[in-house]
């Protein structure tokens, strides 16, 4: 930033080269990260089909130094924006497949490269799951997921879509992509529809961390999942819409009462565990909605998660773990 201003040049995530300028002794990258313009899957408010367009803007002022964890993630990863995924506006299943094979392509050009797809609905973290647990060789035991969300995602059908972003991980439990045991969703609260939403979850052994609960107890069952994890590598998802919608109003389902946007930094921090960070395997961050935006105060959000995320995998790397 101090060479070229960051209000300078063509917009890549958080300034990141994009993929194909990386030069060839410099690749495989890291972590390759990807838009995806997609928001047919929603149930209330269109619109995060502009969210990897705002998030790529406001993230030009993510800096890659941690004062948190003391590490600069561009001395530890090598990182590239692999532009957007080709979609199907008005293909839900049809854009997920496209999505997948995609990222999978990226993944096994790119030896060894983690995914992270910037959304668009939360819909699309069933592509990148899937690419992931595809990259990784279908592990039978299917993946570990730390999930930010006011919301379960793992209702059956909505509308008569089984596709939308109110079921990605209940599709990727059923087809082996995700362990529900090994699954911790961090921030949950409602009003919900029915009190049946969150039998799913609970029947298949889903950790559930709502965000009263998170209030009353603190970091405790979180501790006791990341401690049964052990150094089980993780995927994380990240749902803006767990933020009060008074620090991120740019999402089409805002629900009242979540975490500010200090608080939500805090937890992401917690997963680095004593500095020893998370072996992040694959990542996503969703559901930002710029027409509700303000003052561009959601993307702008967006982009500093993506960069919290990414540190806990240098740290990772750091200690020689990931």
């Amino acid at each position: 930033a101090r060479v070229t201003p960051r209000f300078a040049g063509l917009c890549t995530f958080c300034r990141y080269p994009m993929l194909e300028a990386v030069a060839p002794e410099n690749r495989p990258v890291d972590w390759v990260i990807y838009g995806v313009p997609f928001d047919a899957g929603v149930t209330f408010r269109p619109g995060a089909r502009f969210g990897p367009r705002a998030i790529r803007e406001a993230s030009q002022y993510v800096k890659p130094y941690s004062i948190e964890h003391g590490v600069n993630i561009c001395d530890v990863l090598s990182l590239a924006d692999a532009g957007d995924a080709p979609i199907k506006p008005f293909a839900l299943k049809g854009t997920l497949d496209s999505v997948s094979e995609f990222a999978v392509g990226i993944g096994q050009r790119e030896k060894g490269a983690r995914l992270m797809a910037v959304g668009g609905d939360h819909s699309i973290a069933y592509a990148n799951m899937k690419a992931t647990w595809e990259l990784r060789g279908r592990p039978a035991g299917g993946l570990a997921l730390v999930h930010f969300d006011s919301h379960l995602d793992t209702i059956d059908m909505t509308g008569g879509e089984k596709w939308s972003h109110a079921s990605p991980f209940r599709r990727a439990v059923e087809d082996g992509i995700l362990n529900p045991r090994s699954m911790l969703s961090i921030g949950i609260k409602g009003p919900i529809n029915a009190g049946t939403d969150l039998d799913y979850a609970r029947d298949n052994g889903v950790t559930l961390v709502t965000y009263q609960r998170w209030r009353s107890e603190g970091v405790k069952t979180i501790d006791a999942f990341l401690a049964r994890l052990s150094d089980q590598p993780v995927y994380v998802t990240f749902d803006i819409d767990c933020v009060d919608p008074a620090f991120a109003p740019g999402t089409g389902t805002p629900s009242i009462g979540g975490f500010t946007s200090a608080e939500a930094f805090g937890l992401i921090r917690h997963l680095a565990r004593a500095g020893r960070g998370l072996d992040v395997i694959g990542a996503d961050v969703v559901e930002v909605l710029p027409d509700r935006d303000v003052a561009g105060i959601t993307s702008l959000l967006a982009g500093h998660v993506m960069f919290e995320v990414l540190c806990l995998n240098a740290l990772a790397r750091r200690a020689g773990r990931g």
